[in-house]
């Protein structure tokens, strides 16, 4: 599990290079593992409505739903910080938000997994992994409307 969590760690601080974040300052990214090992990615995207920003977490969902990938997720890394030139600041893990829960668990229960969300510093000293279960337990879903089993 190591080399896979942190090579999605890798890959989720490396989008969040590409965050766009004017407003808080705040860069995020996201890496997703999806089951026949492709890792899509995405960074959070800030409006000036701030109703309107897409948290990095999000965007990634919204690309592997693109595909028709939704139901194809394995395992989640999540990092964010405040950048300072080319690296993140930040030492303490970031943990999605309660809509990311949500986001993020349409597509596991779409892909039938209990993924593992990987929750990283921006500055690489500290990871917590969690099942989605724990972060969101008595998920409500797909699986409530009869959609799946």
């Amino acid at each position: 599990m190591t080399d896979t969590r942190d090579d999605l760690i890798a890959a989720a601080r490396d989008a969040a290079g590409r965050a766009y974040a004017p407003y808080s300052g705040f860069h995020v990214g996201a890496a997703l593992l999806l089951k026949n090992g492709d890792v899509v990615t995405g960074a959070n995207v800030e409006n000036a409505s701030y109703g309107l920003t897409l948290c990095a977490e999000t965007a990634a969902v919204a690309k592997i739903a693109n595909e028709g990938w939704i139901g194809e997720l394995a395992e989640v890394a999540i990092v964010g910080g405040r950048p300072d030139g080319d690296a993140l600041i930040g030492s303490d893990p970031v943990n999605p938000c309660g809509r990311c829960r949500q986001i993020l668990n349409e597509a596991a229960e779409r892909s039938k997994v209990d993924i593992l969300v990987h929750c990283a510093s921006g500055d690489g000293t500290a990871v917590a992994t969690y099942k989605l279960s724990e972060l969101l337990p008595a998920a409500f879903g797909p699986k409530d409307l009869g959609l799946i089993d």
